[in-house]
């Protein structure tokens, strides 16, 4: 099968990626084209030792990297999301892995193989990005978990990237009560709680008096996942990877232009 054949599935997504790189879809799209035309001109430069998703992406970060992008000025765009303006505040190679990893959805070992790293660099560059986003959209986060280990496990990771807890509830009565006490601008949910109460109950209840970005942390997942809409849009399955939940913390505070910067 032809270059053109195998890669030209991918490159809707590519296009998204170059966007959220360069900051303007013609500006991305330009790029885009320039590695279309590097392949045309020598077609070895394509690496036939990964899976061609992978491979286009590699060549195009390559490119990326080639035209000494990473370290240029942001182009300013009137229309762009709070989310987009702020991938510019990241480094670059932390960035490009972020993107790689919750946008685009790469695995960590994916992520390594398009930035010729090894998976463990690959975890730190998504690690350090989290890090760098909760600098810009740090904020209060309530935990709703009923298993006391877990319970702190997660808390360990949301102070980890520089978010602060504002309680832990082990029922939907604690859940509610602890948001009376302290709006929070996360919620980290677990469905089946301490007293046969229901975490989405809980995270139900209180979307009905504030709006937060929610992620649900279960062992259910079924009964989440019903066909039905909506659908929760950050869901972890337990048992978790502690790399699986900091990623999707910090993809549901960046990418939710209703996070904002914790208060003074």
């Amino acid at each position: 099968m032809s270059i053109a054949k195998e890669i030209a599935p991918y490159l809707p997504y590519l296009r998204r990626f170059a966007r959220a790189l360069s900051g303007t879809q013609a500006s991305g799209d330009a790029h885009v084209v320039a590695m279309l035309e590097a392949l045309v001109a020598d077609p070895s430069g394509f690496p036939r030792d990964v899976d061609p998703r992978i491979g286009l992406y590699r060549v195009f970060l390559k490119l990326w990297s080639s035209t000494g992008l990473d370290t240029s000025e942001p182009v300013v765009e009137l229309g762009r999301s709070p989310a987009e303006r702020n991938l510019e505040a990241l480094t670059p190679r932390p960035r490009q892995a972020f993107l790689l990893r919750t946008v685009e959805g790469f695995s960590i070992d994916e992520v390594a193989a398009i930035m010729q790293a090894s998976p463990a660099d690959a975890a730190a560059l998504v690690q350090t990005a989290g890090q760098e986003i909760a600098e810009q959209v740090a904020t209060d986060v309530l935990i709703i978990e009923d298993e006391p280990i877990i319970a702190l496990d997660i808390e360990t990771m949301v102070e980890e990237l520089g978010h602060s807890v504002t309680g832990v509830a082990r029922t939907q009565r604690e859940a509610i009560a602890l948001v009376g006490k302290k709006r929070p601008g996360l919620v980290l949910a677990d469905i089946q709680l301490a007293d046969g109460s229901s975490g989405l109950d809980a995270v139900n209840e209180i979307l009905t008096s504030i709006d937060v970005p929610v992620i649900f942390i279960t062992a259910y997942p079924e009964r989440l996942l019903t066909g039905d809409r909506p659908e929760p849009a950050f869901l972890i399955t337990k048992p978790f990877q502690p790399e699986a939940v900091k990623a999707a913390i910090s993809q549901a505070l960046f990418f939710d232009r209703r996070a904002g910067r914790k208060a003074a």
